[in-house]
């Protein structure tokens, strides 16, 4: 992680001053820590703003003075929220072998209007270890700056393709085997946590707006839903398939530790 971004740095200020206010009752350990702290602070020339602060630094500073300096820091620091770019620092290796066995899941995804909508399932379904996706109408490539932006690099590790007719998918994949499960909001559709996943599955997601056309969900082999108990009586697109694939990815474990045990 680079140590000297300027949240990295208000962070290591902030840390060094309540050292400081911690040694502030022992008045060698307070000098030692003051000193050590001003010349610190005086050195970020990146953050003109941090480097005045070292100048209220002196040895006659007060308590009170003191605080006037924490202060502003802290208030900083707590507008350095964490980013995506701090939470990519603790992914894998590109290059090792995936920390788990691949979801037999395909993804059919028709009709997604939103380009970070788009790059919020490539990021989702390499997180669940999704084996692939498939972008069928109008759909945008992930290769769209913000269909990119939103996947953080995750559109380049999952498998995808384009097909233009969602039908055409659909009938493609029930050919080779494959069960289509939509992910609507039918009333009386099972519960994915309930739901006995047939694997491989795919989960078909439809448009943002307006779902999947019910000619689509005829030609799939079932529905799925997810129980909601608000007023509202649906998902954003990538929210709703986090939380099927999460459900999905369960399954599949508990499946696999079953034939385990019956070894």
């Amino acid at each position: 992680m680079r140590n000297d971004t300027p949240e990295n740095i208000w962070r290591e200020a902030l840390g060094r001053l309540r050292a400081l206010d911690e040694a502030w009752q022992e008045p060698a350990a307070r000098e030692l820590a003051l000193s050590a702290c001003r010349a610190w602070m005086a050195a970020q020339a990146a953050l003109p703003r941090l480097a005045g602060l070292a100048r209220l630094l002196t040895p006659e500073l007060t308590r009170q003075q003191f605080w006037c300096v924490l202060v502003p820091v802290e208030r900083e620091v707590a507008r350095c929220k964490i980013t995506d770019v701090d939470i990519l620092d603790a992914d894998l290796p590109p290059d090792g072998p995936p920390p788990a066995p691949t979801l037999p899941l395909t993804v059919v995804a028709d009709s997604i209007r939103s380009s970070f909508n788009l790059g919020g399932l490539f990021r989702t379904a390499e997180g669940f270890g999704v084996s692939e996706l498939v972008l069928c109408g109008y759909t945008p490539r992930p290769d769209q700056p913000q269909a990119a932006r939103a996947a953080l690099g995750a559109e380049k590790l999952v498998p995808w393709r384009h097909v233009a007719s969602i039908r055409e998918a659909l009938a493609g994949l029930q050919a080779a085997g494959v069960r289509c499960l939509a992910l609507e909001t039918v009333a009386g559709a099972p519960d994915i946590a309930s739901y006995a996943w047939p694997f491989p599955c795919a989960l078909v997601l439809g448009n943002e707006r307006f779902g999947l056309d019910a000619e689509v969900i005829a030609a799939c082999d079932g529905v799925v839903r997810i129980p909601l108990y608000g007023r509202k009586n649906s998902l954003n697109v990538v929210t709703a398939f986090a939380v099927a694939a999460y459900a999905i990815r369960l399954a599949f474990e508990g499946r696999a530790k079953g034939r385990d045990h019956e070894v």
